[in-house]
């Protein structure tokens, strides 16, 4: 029997945001004060990452310190450079002769039609951090969340706003959660397989179904994805059963099964799709165990991304359209 949980309950890792409304970007950073054991699965075509060599099996570095999910695209990668100092500064790092080097790992979305044109950088990693130490993060339009949306392959008239999801459960002692930012090409998609926010009618009044876009554009499909790089799902699940970073490059695989339940079309050329995976504890469990919930909590967190969404930069989010029923 499963039951879900708070993601505070699991201990090892502490969540911040930071943002700047205005320019319509943040960042979501995890922290490990005590390390965790991380790997990460790359399924987009177009990813926007850090440090992703550090996670390989066969990579030297048993544990990393941080995940940080940013806006910005590339740009936003900066913000890790704040998330290292804010590590430094009490010594936490992978230990060198000249001192501590925080691990620090990442991925960014593309969110700079929202707002001003704004990067994520040092400051607002920094910022992350110090918001971390509350560990309350707020889900929606916060963080990595602030400028994320969804249903674009028509254009960003009629997208809608997405955001910051998170979600977790427990079995037994085994914990595990999951933190998604939601910038899909495609839409999300409900329990029943219906579309929760996505794609728009032409009027901007309804639901649309990209899906359903995509079909009766079938005969140009080669060249719908052209000049639409600007899309993904990040994120990381966390949990304190214990692993290798060959173990949690499966659970990593696993979790990004979860948004195939959820979002659609996924995985395509146009989005970036990365999910993290970061083992902060020792509770016995297997491979499967803890991809089987971490699949289950990344559907669940990309789900309350969008519920948890506010209209926001001329776009609106499914509330907004529930509203106006």
């Amino acid at each position: 029997m499963i039951q879900e949980i708070s993601l505070q309950a699991i201990q090892g890792v502490r969540i911040g945001n930071a943002e700047n409304t205005r320019g319509g970007t943040g960042c979501t950073v995890l922290l490990f004060p005590h390390g965790a054991v991380c790997s990460v699965d790359i399924r987009g075509g177009a990813p926007a990452s850090r440090e992703t060599a550090l996670l390989d099996p066969v990579a030297t570095a048993e544990t990393v310190h941080a995940v940080l999910l940013s806006g910005g695209s590339a740009f936003g990668l900066a913000a890790a450079d704040g998330v290292m100092r804010y590590l430094q500064e009490p010594g936490v790092g992978f230990a060198t002769r000249c001192g501590p080097v925080p691990l620090v790992v990442g991925s960014c979305i593309f969110d700079l039609p929202c707002g001003d044109i704004v990067y994520p950088d040092a400051a607002m990693g920094y910022a992350a951090c110090r918001h971390s130490e509350e560990n309350a993060p707020q889900e929606g339009n916060y963080g990595a969340g602030t400028g994320a949306s969804v249903g674009k392959i028509a254009g960003v008239s009629r997208m809608m706003k997405a955001g910051l999801g998170m979600f977790a459960v427990q079995s037994g002692a085994l914990q595990v959660g999951a933190v998604m930012v939601v910038n899909a090409l495609g839409d999300v998609l409900s329990e029943k397989n219906t579309v929760l926010a996505g794609l728009r009618t032409p009027d901007g009044g309804a639901l649309a179904s990209t899906q359903q876009y995509v079909w009766e554009h079938m005969e140009a499909v080669s060249t719908i994805f052209t000049g639409t790089v600007e899309n993904t799902t990040i994120g990381a699940v966390i949990t304190n059963g214990g692993g290798t970073k060959t173990q949690m490059k499966k659970v990593a695989a696993m979790a990004s099964n979860g948004l195939v339940r959820a979002v659609s079309p996924v995985n395509t050329t146009a989005d970036g799709d990365s999910i993290y995976a970061a083992s902060v504890g020792k509770v016995p469990a297997s491979v499967d165990e803890m991809g089987i919930l971490a699949s289950y909590a990344v559907t669940c967190a990309v789900r309350r991304a969008v519920r948890c969404a506010t209209g926001a930069y001329g776009i609106p989010a499914r509330r907004d359209l529930i509203k106006n029923k």
